[in-house]
This record gives structure tokens, sequence and C-alpha cells, in this order.
């Protein structure tokens, strides 16, 4: 059993949204921290049925229940009418809720009620470096770090039923998409191109449809919690900069199974490309768990100098390389950086196993960088 960092009981005021894609651990969380709460889960066939049939009826169940009495929904996105319920019994019986989700997209096009701003949104994120003992670093570049997926020596065969799920449940079954097929050959090209700057119009000729028919589906991407952007730093002082998004999926290991890189080996492209992506969502999972308020971006000049995330308004430049042995020319794009912001701190992650100063850049070993980040050193 992982023991999560996110302290959902501390953070829990009168009610919140605690979203999350598939299998990241939800439920499991939930019925840990809060094992007395009253507990309804939406994805039982029978419960989901009764709650669409008559909505009403959760608030007559309820109605008994002494104020501060804690209820958990899960999946509430199968059965958004419920919203309306959840509001009048916050509002008139002074009761708790937490209501999980594996999607936004449903709750967004049915105009639900969203309490007038009285629940918190959360995150659920897959597992981070601080939650799993033993860490292994190849094994979490490779099969990414959803609970189900690390466990197993070879993660091919669980990601591919993920994704089946993932298309028949929330693509097929919610008509998402009028071509699935479509929607299925970009997510391939979306991974791709997974941390790198979205590019419409390459990728729709590659779909072999619109551009906005693409904007779309990375929209549905990311109402569906499996992915997100990363902004680009657009403070420019002397060079032009790019100003398009990055776009990531949620965990490196999908990414890897949508692209077919099912046997990453160290100093390949490949392994750099999702080396980058398991460092970079570890930096967004530390940013949302304990709610820093600093900007994730990235920074990339027109004539290809690149950081691949600056903290804040560049407090903190971080290059991300695989390499076990760093050279001067991994420094190249953090030393550019340092010229227009000179108060930067600049850092260096990598395989390279010796933390140390280099001049003005830290060069630091992946896990020590881990280290530093939970314990609240770098911001």
């Amino acid at each position: 059993m992982y023991k999560r960092v996110f302290d959902i009981e501390n953070q829990l005021d009168e009610a919140m949204f605690l979203f999350g894609a598939r299998q990241v651990g939800k439920s499991t969380l939930l019925q840990e921290r809060f094992p007395n709460a009253v507990y309804y889960d939406l994805l039982i066939d029978n419960v989901r049925k009764a709650f669409k049939r008559n909505p009403d009826s959760f608030r007559q169940a309820l109605l008994a229940k002494p104020a501060g009495t804690l209820v958990i929904v899960d999946e509430i996105q199968k059965v958004p009418e419920l919203l309306d319920s959840v509001h009048w019994l916050m509002v008139n019986k002074g009761l708790w809720f937490i209501l999980s989700g594996s999607s936004a997209r449903k709750l967004k096009r049915s105009g639900a009620n969203t309490l007038g701003g009285r629940a918190i949104p959360r995150t659920l994120f897959p597992l981070v470096w601080k939650e799993v003992p033993d860490f292994i670093i190849d094994k979490a570049v490779q099969n990414g770090m959803i609970p189900r997926h690390y466990l197993v020596d070879d993660a091919t065969d669980r990601l591919e039923g993920y994704v089946e799920v993932y298309l028949r449940e929330e693509i097929r079954d919610e008509a998402a998409v009028q071509d699935v097929e479509a929607f299925e050959q970009f997510m391939e090209a979306a991974a791709i191109s997974d941390g790198e700057i979205i590019n419409y119009s390459n990728i729709a000729s590659d779909c072999g449809v619109a551009a906005k028919t693409v904007k779309a589906y990375y929209q549905i991407l990311k109402d569906t919690l499996m992915g997100y952007e990363i902004p680009a730093y657009t403070k420019a002082v002397k060079r032009k900069i790019v100003q398009a998004p990055k776009f990531y999926y949620f965990d490196v290991g999908l990414a890897n199974y949508l692209m077919g890189r099912h046997h990453l080996k160290r100093g390949s492209d490949d392994y750099g490309h999702a080396f980058e992506h398991l460092i970079m969502q570890e930096i967004v999972a530390y940013r949302g768990y304990y709610r820093r308020r600093e900007k994730i971006s990235y920074w990339h000049t027109y004539n290809h100098q690149e950081v691949d995330a600056v903290i804040g308004d560049a407090k903190v430049a971080i290059e991300i390389k695989s390499s076990e042995e760093v050279k001067t020319r991994h420094k190249a794009g953090l030393k550019a950086f340092k010229e227009e912001h000179p108060d930067c701190r600049l850092m260096l992650v990598s395989l390279d196993p010796i933390t140390r100063p280099s001049g003005d850049v830290e060069l630091v070993y992946i896990i020590d960088f881990f280290k530093m980040l939970w314990n609240g050193e770098i911001f």
C-alpha cells in the first residue's frame, strides 16, 4: 500500500471536487482516509441507474443525517443531476461533500451546478517518488506511475486495456467525437509530439482532419484529465521566443504505450523524452499537492535555445537531460536564459550520479532532485 502525500483531510473545507484520471487511486484514497463517510459509488450499475431515474432520492436518503456528516460521491460526472441536491444539502442541512471524478467534460457540457464556488477543486496525480519505497528510475520511465502499471515488470497489456476502457467509456459511450478512429489516430500523434510545442496544423495533416478538430480533440484530452498543457514563458528580453504551449499526457507510461516505446534503453532519444516527461510529471504533482502559486512554463527561442521548465517569474530554470555524464553543451539553454534573467537559479537534472555545482549551474542527480523538490527546496 502506498502512502499518498496528498493531505486531503486537511484541505477539505465543506466541499471538494476531487479530480484525477482513471486508476490513479481516488477511490482507494477516499476509503482509506474517510472510512466513516457515507459513500456512493456511481460506477455501481444499480446505484447509478437508481439515482438517474430519481435524482431526488439522493436528497431524501441524506435528509436525516446530522450537520457535518461527510458524504462521498465517486464518479459524480456519471449523474451530474445530483449536484442540485448536493448544493441544497450543503446550504440547508450543513452536510459536507467530496465529489470525485475522472472527467470534468460531462459536468461542463451538462451545465451542472458547480455549487456556487463552495467546492474547492483538487487533483490526485499518479504516484510520485516520495510515495514509492525502493523507487526504480528505469521502471518509472518505462511503465509510468499509475499504481497498477508501476507495480508490474511489463505494463504493456495493462496500458492497452487502459486505453481501450478510456476510448469505450469516455469517447464511444459519451459520443465525444463523431469519428472514434480519427480520435485514436490523433491520440497517437499527440503522443509523438508529447512534451513538444503544439503545432495544430502538422497534427491535423497527420490525422487527416481540420486544425480546429485537432484543437477540439486536445480539449477532450484535457477535460477527461488525460493530459495538460505547459504554457510558454513569454517575458521576452532580447530574444524572440515561442508563444505556443506544450502538451503532456498525464502519465509517461501512457505516452510510451501510444508511441510503441516498449523497451526503452538509456542513451536513446526515446528514453530522453520519457525521462523529461517523468520529471515534469513530478514537478506538476508537487505544485498541485502543495498548492504552490508559481506558474510552471517552458522557454524556447526562435533559434532553438530552450529551457524545459521555468518556475514562476524566472525564479528557477530547470533543464532535463537523461545523460549519465553532463557535458558543457547540455548547459547552453540555461546559460542563454541566464543572460536575460541574471537572478535566476539554474538547475540541470540528469542521470549523472554526482550532484555538484558547475559554475552558476547546479548539476543535480534525479533522485537528489526529487528529494529537494518534495522538501520544498526548489519552490
